[in-house]
């Protein structure tokens, strides 16, 4: 990215650029733990299991959101996941699509 996609994608003159980073513990049994690890060992960052914290920042960083995946940010939920949470009294702790309604009334908020 820092070779290749960032130089030939400049920031534009006049465009407010916003960023968010998110971090997880995998489980054992998760899907991202294998890359996660790779990540972890290869930066010694924090990340997402596709996505170090470091690479996700971008213009106004507005934080970090721990324990959630990258597939949690794109709101590609486990409903099994989510099923055997509520049966055992267990707390969905992001919600995908109220984060990112959050983020459309920030920036109507903003004006933009």
């Amino acid at each position: 990215m820092n070779n290749n996609f960032n130089p030939k994608t400049p920031d534009l003159e006049g465009v407010r650029y916003f960023s968010y980073g998110a971090s997880l513990d995998p489980t054992f049994f998760s899907i991202f733990r294998p890359s996660h690890n790779i990540i972890k060992r290869l930066e010694g960052a924090l990340n997402d299991g596709l996505v170090s914290v470091p690479s996700s920042k971008w213009g106004d960083y507005k934080g970090t959101l721990i324990g959630v995946s990258h597939l949690d940010l794109i709101n590609w939920t486990n409903r099994v996941k989510w099923l055997f949470w509520s049966l055992t009294g267990k707390k969905r702790k992001f919600n995908g699509v109220a984060f990112y309604l959050d983020i459309a009334d920030m920036l109507a908020k903003e004006g933009l």
